[in-house]
């Protein structure tokens, strides 16, 4: 990534395929991404047997290691004192009338609340620019765009 979020495509290479598979007499899954693995299943208040994170669990995880990652890296190329990152996020669902800042004004639509803890002698110039960099992070980027998935049948 360079320090505005986007992914470089200089000296990496082609992502690996992301592949999910499970029996169909359950929900758990196991993701498989390259040589890395990690289980997926529902918690056993939606059916499942809590042996994963659960899909909202993986979408949550897949900003917050962007964002940290973004905020980072930005912070090492100015050579600022950042020490650590921390992102914690929650997933909800809320009524769309209750959204005043929402295009959509009808119905339930999701939210993301993601809180930012910096770690290090950051003056506030330097933490509030570092808050504006972790909304370009590439995933957070994606969520916000308009997204075309295409499924096909194999």
């Amino acid at each position: 990534m360079n320090p505005a979020g986007d992914a470089a495509s200089s000296n990496s290479a082609p992502p690996a395929s992301v592949i999910v598979s499970g029996s169909a007499l359950g929900f758990a899954q196991s993701v498989t991404v390259g040589r890395h693995r990690i289980p997926a299943d529902e918690p056993m208040a939606a059916g499942g047997t809590d042996t994963g994170l659960s899909p909202y669990d993986l979408l949550l995880a897949a900003l917050g290691s962007c964002t940290s990652m973004t905020i980072s890296l930005y912070a090492r190329r100015k050579n600022w004192p950042l020490e650590s990152v921390r992102v914690e996020l929650r997933h909800s669902k809320i009524h769309a009338e209750d959204c005043v800042d929402c295009e959509t004004k009808e119905g339930r639509l999701d939210r993301i609340e993601r809180d930012v803890v910096l770690v290090g002698t950051l003056d506030e110039a330097q933490r509030s620019r570092l808050l504006e960099i972790a909304n370009k992070c590439p995933v957070h980027r994606t969520l916000t765009s308009e997204i075309d998935i295409r499924t096909r049948l194999v």
